[in-house]
């Protein structure tokens, strides 16, 4: 029992590590064809996807503070349900997006158009990806377990997971999977 809570805690945050880190190239790529890769263009989506980052920190901070874990889990269970609307609607396809609702801005600053496909398409997912580790950490440490007063092996597990994916991404991840392999593998790690 013990043994299979370390690896279930673990592999959650090894997995969602990997997908923080994996999003900004995916997403990075799908939009190329859209706005090219200028840094206007770079520089926004790291801006967009730092400030999620923050805010799901903070949100997981908060979080944390609710006493009633029967309610935490309550309120986490239904922003991981809400996330996957938008996995579902959209599977990071940014081309229905573009030919319908919001089309691709020629003229004008493209960075509020930018910034309205990341957070319509990739911004609630994201958001709950990023406070997986600050949340699992935490729990972890209210368990029973022995190693729940030193739970710090976790951000091992979620340093592992980032360096994985940004050593990964170039070199094989890449080279061997299209934008659609791509997106339905972040999809089935969110799942």
């Amino acid at each position: 029992m013990h043994f299979a809570l370390l690896i279930v805690f673990s592999a959650t945050i090894f997995v969602s590590a990997m997908l923080l880190f994996m999003v900004h190239p995916l997403v990075g790529k799908i939009l190329l064809p859209y706005l090219g890769g200028t840094p206007e263009v770079w520089n926004t989506c790291m801006v967009f996807f730092q400030a999620l980052l923050l805010g799901g920190y903070f949100y997981a901070h908060r979080l944390n503070k609710i006493p009633s874990l029967r309610v935490l889990l309550f309120v986490q269970g239904a922003i991981l349900l809400l996330a996957l609307i938008p996995l579902a609607i959209f599977g990071f396809r940014v081309d229905a997006l573009a030919r319908s609702v919001l089309p691709t801005p020629t003229e004008s600053n493209p960075i509020p158009w930018l910034l309205s496909v990341l957070l319509i398409t990739t911004g609630l997912p994201f958001f709950v990806v990023s406070t997986t580790a600050p949340l699992l950490q935490r729990w972890f440490a209210g368990t029973s377990h022995p190693s729940a007063r030193d739970p710090y092996f976790l951000y091992a597990a979620s340093n592992l997971g980032s360096m994985s994916t940004l050593l990964a991404y170039p070199f094989l991840i890449e080279p061997a999977l299209s934008i659609c392999q791509q997106a339905l593998a972040w999809t089935f790690g969110f799942i």
